[in-house]
């Protein structure tokens, strides 16, 4: 029956996610202005300072983003990006010119020079000039410093000045206002401290909105970025997905039509070099993909994953291969569980292989990664053939070393410490280590130990360590993250069997040494 319940979870889920969900429309496939970055190719990152984009790449990308925005947005100058307004006026865009500030005040003495010289030759281009991202929530200069490179700025050049920066630092430091013509405020219902899930993440962007108006009355107050991932850890109830992804943008841009706010959406495309910072989740904030591809319509239904039918052809492999390896079984039975344990492996590494798509950033990751599923497969066919057997009434091989769960219960415990304490930027790998914690958990019931057997001394101690470091990461995610609820099962299909074990054994001990007659 578990098995039966294993398999059927996945097939349903890979299913699930290939339903197409109804969506209200935006009010138009045009968006007003979008960040926009290059550097989406396999190496690029704009933290090389050896980095260029040709003019014919930036040319190719807004002559396609002028199809669907009106503005784009830079946030530095240098590696070929200056290039951009000229660009975007041969395609009647604006741009939001950036220079980029931090704690270097070399380059930014050329980011500014550069930004300077680029918005005078190009005025009738600019909407403004952006001085400076986030510098003060990534704590690389004072709201002094900041200033001071706005004054030098504003008194150079012929078009709106400002700085960008999450909402939240603006109310910190109000007396930056008087050192911009407007002010830029990033919301980002996904990344606050307290993440706001997509059904009420419009509501938050009117509330944040409306509070740093009534906090500068009479200013003018532009979102120079909001938007939504579509993959990625979920935070919470604010999970990462294409249809979550959609949603957002459909309903803001209904909003933002409604109120006529300035606005810029972060982003155009995916950037994998984020991946470095911020995990899974910092590479997927793209509208398109890296291949400039659109993840989604702006009208009718959105379907997060169309080739979900990969998930049920794994499963069925897994099935085929786990037969094949399982050998002959004395009763149906057996047959039916060695059927139903490769289905939900084959289903369960499917997923794991989805999530290393869209989580793995070079050739070292994707080794360690599949050399991972190979063992937990390895891990899944041996205790299949082991439960298969006790089914069947057939000889069974030997039982799986100890090393091999010791070794699991290890893994469990160190990506659980990793979770607990770092785990803002790391996904949960619950296909990786669905395996093996439900096949021991099956062996468990099934009464494969002997009753006077006991853990390894490294199974005991390792067994200690993985429930309450699963029971810290629920908390922190507040118990509105269901998979942090489903990384907690993981952890005691695979720790109550070492436990109840462990205390058998040592009840069993002591019977054995008690004297007779007591």
């Amino acid at each position: 029956m578990v098995l039966l319940l294993a398999t059927l979870a996945g097939a349903y889920w890979w299913w699930a996610i290939g339903r197409p969900v109804a969506l209200p429309d935006a009010p138009s496939a045009r968006i007003a202005c979008v960040s926009y970055a290059p550097f989406r190719q396999t190496g690029e990152t704009p933290l090389d300072p050896n980095a260029y984009i040709s003019p014919e790449r930036i040319d190719a990308d807004l002559r396609a983003l002028s199809q669907r925005f009106d503005c784009v947005r830079t946030y530095s100058q240098g590696q070929g990006l200056s290039a951009v307004p000229a660009i975007a006026e041969r395609y009647g865009m604006k741009v939001l010119l950036g220079i980029w500030l931090s704690g270097d005040a070399k380059a930014n003495a050329q980011q500014v020079a550069l930004g300077i010289a680029t918005a005078n030759k190009y005025p009738r281009v600019l909407r403004g000039v952006i001085v400076g991202n986030e510098v003060l929530l990534r704590g690389e200069r004072t709201s002094a410093q900041l200033a001071g490179y706005l004054h030098q700025v504003r008194e150079a050049v012929h078009v709106p000045v400002t700085y960008a920066d999450v909402w939240e630092f603006w109310l910190r430091h109000p007396e930056l206002a008087g050192s911009v013509d407007y002010l830029t405020i990033h919301i980002l219902p996904y990344w606050e401290d307290q993440p706001v899930p997509p059904e009420g993440a419009v509501q938050h962007v009117a509330a944040v909105y409306a509070k740093v108006q009534q906090a500068f009355p009479g200013r003018r107050v532009m979102i120079g970025e909001t938007g939504w991932p579509s993959a990625g850890r979920p935070r919470q109830a604010a999970s990462a997905s294409v249809v979550n992804e959609a949603r957002y943008l459909r309903e803001f841009l209904r909003y933002a039509a409604t109120v006529h706010m300035p606005y810029n959406v972060i982003e155009a495309f995916d950037q994998p070099w984020k991946r470095a910072q911020e995990g899974t989740v910092g590479g997927y904030w793209g509208i398109f993909d890296v291949q400039a591809r659109p993840k989604f319509a702006m009208q009718g239904p959105v379907t997060e994953e169309p080739r979900w039918w990969l998930g049920w052809l794994a499963g069925a492999a897994g099935a085929a291969l786990f037969v094949l390896a399982g050998g002959r079984q004395r009763r149906r039975r057996g047959h039916l569980a060695l059927v139903l344990a490769g289905m939900a492996s084959g289903c369960a590494l499917a997923w794991q292989y989805r999530q290393m798509v869209y989580a793995c950033r070079d050739g070292w990751e994707w080794a360690v990664s599949l050399a991972a599923c190979a063992l937990a497969l390895l891990t899944a066919l041996r205790l299949a053939r082991r439960i298969a057997a006790r089914l069947s009434g057939t000889a069974a091989s030997a039982p799986p070393p100890r090393w091999l769960r010791a070794g699991w219960l290890f893994a469990l415990a160190y990506y659980g410490l990793l979770l607990a304490v770092d785990g803002r930027y790391r996904d949960f790998p619950l296909g990786l280590f669905w395996l093996p914690c439900l096949g021991y958990a099956l062996l468990g019931w099934l009464g494969e130990r002997r009753a006077a057997t006991m853990p390894s001394p490294e199974e005991r101690f390792l067994a200690l360590w993985p429930l309450p470091l699963a029971l810290a990461v629920l908390v922190q995610e507040a118990g509105l993250t269901a998979v942090a609820w489903l990384w907690l099962g993981l952890n005691l299909l695979l720790v109550l069997p070492v436990l109840v074990e462990w205390c058998r054994g040592r009840r069993l001990a002591g019977l054995q040494t008690r004297p007779v007659g007591q």
